[in-house]
């Protein structure tokens, strides 16, 4: 018997098995009425209502309906309403400018767009057939009392298309199967002990690969997903506190931004109860001994892209580490982590990164020079760097774009990075290579210093790292700077931090 895979059966099995029981908590502060506390039957009947208005509206099965929005039960609900009933969800950034979005409405056909009523005056004009406001136009999105069309099941059939984040090039349009993200969800769920006691805090941006999928997996086991519309580490606390959440996902940042919110706290809440889920970039291992120590929450790093749906590796503590010292687990967890159920890896003579499983995507949207070569031999090409040590973790060592090469030496930007973070005055540092007559390029960091050592200089800096590293990958040069620039997930946009350094230069 084969029965197809869509991510219809996790909310499925949460209304059979935990119909009653509070699914999603709404963002109380949503800019439109908030939709407060639904049980999983009440989040069943707002997503078939959602697909019963697509089929009202003429929006076919296989056709695209885009969504700009921040974090909110609307937003999830979407996943279900939209994909769930055979169209093709367009999760859209909401950082990005008015172009951006009007070139993913075009290159992605989509003629429907749902948009939060803060981001209403970005959208304004667009070229679409209709642009509602959630909230504002529930009306004309929801259709209860009527049973929408049944979509004959397809697991290969495009569940989501989401973009890219267009750094270095126009975004791309990645294709996400129902198959893809059903494994995807299922196999986080089990790597990440999911069970139906959890609490889920939605930190992670929506749009961003689907929240990583966890929607899905939270909602296979019934678990209540708290939904938080902007990162700020103290209101993570305080959700974390006020509803016993036990699970979230972030980046770096966020992990930046709750460790120094915690230091206004005589308590941290959910200590020895609450594990957070890393991606984005290898957290320093600093970053990662203080998440263990001072929140006592439990730190699992994972590794993955859009195009992956995105898990490849998993690194949580196993049994053989726990007589390890913090900073010796730490630099055991730093790893990208050993490859997920399904998934093989292996690297290239130069050292890139390939994986082949069930999550990776189709293809690249109306891209089919693009998908041929991220998917050349039947192996997915990730563009990072990285190593697979004897355990079978990989590491990864850096974005091959990224690699700076000085006198013919490469050198990690990652391995830069950790060894500064590990001075006090670092709190937050990106590394990059800029022009120099003598070796092509040279080592760059660019540092926000902490709040308390405001007075640090970069011939400290330089000196710190070059007590720990060969001389060859140390920062010849370091500027203070007050902020850095990140996407909304929290990644630091090296190709941009570099444009100014490299303007008429060829690198």
């Amino acid at each position: 018997m084969h029965v197809p895979l869509t991510i219809n059966d996790h909310l499925d099995r949460a209304t059979t098995t935990y119909g009653d029981r509070i699914g999603l908590i709404d963002e109380p502060d949503q800019p439109a009425a908030s939709l407060r506390s639904m049980t999983y039957h009440e989040a069943a009947a707002q997503a078939a209502a959602q697909a019963a208005m697509l089929d009202r509206s003429g929006v076919g099965f296989g056709e695209r309906v885009a969504i700009l929005s921040h974090n909110s039960a609307r937003m999830l609900l979407s996943f279900f309403g939209v994909s769930a009933s055979g169209r093709v969800l367009v999760p859209i950034n909401f950082r990005l400018s008015r172009m951006e979005v009007a070139y993913i409405l075009e290159h992605s056909g989509a003629r429907t767009l749902l948009v939060d009523p803060e981001l209403e005056e970005t959208v304004a004009g667009l070229d679409t057939d209709r642009t509602l406001v959630l909230g504002r136009d529930d009306d004309q999105i929801y259709l209860h009392g009527v049973e929408p069309e049944p979509w004959a099941a397809d697991e290969t059939a495009t569940a989501t298309l989401n973009y890219t984040s267009g750094t270095t090039a126009r975004p791309k349009g990645v294709m996400l199967d129902h198959r893809s993200m059903w494994l995807n969800a299922t196999t986080m769920g089990w790597h990440s002990g999911m069970t139906d006691r959890d609490v889920y805090l939605h930190t992670l941006p929506l749009f961003h690969v689907n929240g990583w999928g966890m929607p899905f997996a939270a909602a296979a086991m019934g678990v209540a997903q708290v939904l938080l519309r902007k990162v700020d580490g103290h209101e993570i606390l305080r959700r974390i506190r006020d509803h016993g959440v036990t699970i979230l996902c972030g980046a770096p940042a966020v992990v930046a931004a709750v460790l120094d919110a915690a230091r206004d706290r005589d308590e941290v809440p959910g200590r020895d109860r609450v594990r957070m889920l890393v991606a984005g970039a290898p957290p320093p291992t600093r970053t990662i001994e203080r998440v263990e120590t001072e929140l006592g929450w439990e730190f699992i790093q994972l590794y993955g892209l859009t195009e992956t749906a995105p898990l490849l590796t998993f690194n949580r503590g196993r049994q053989e580490w726990d007589e390890l010292t913090p900073s010796e687990r730490a630099s055991k967890l730093m790893r990208a982590g050993a490859p997920a159920l399904g998934v093989t890896l292996r690297t290239t003579p130069d050292g890139q990164v390939l994986a082949r499983g069930n999550h990776v995507m189709v293809g690249y949207w109306e891209q089919p020079e693009a998908t041929a070569d991220a998917l050349a031999d039947e192996w997915f090409h990730t563009g990072d760097g990285g190593v697979l040590d004897d355990e079978g973790y990989l590491t990864i060592v850096d974005r091959k774009k990224d690699v700076i090469i000085s006198g013919g030496e490469n050198v990690s930007s990652i391995e830069v990075e950790d060894v500064l973070h590990g001075h006090p005055a670092v709190a937050e540092v990106a590394v990059i290579g800029v022009p120099d007559e003598r070796w092509g390029e040279t080592v760059m960091a660019l540092v926000v210093p902490a709040a308390d050592h405001a007075e640090v200089t970069a011939q400290e800096l330089i000196a710190y790292s070059r007590e720990r590293l060969a001389h060859f990958k140390c920062p010849t040069s370091i500027e203070l700077r007050e902020s850095l620039t990140r996407t909304a997930t929290g990644k630091l946009q090296k190709s941009r931090l570099r444009e100014p350094y490299w303007e008429g230069h060829d690198r």
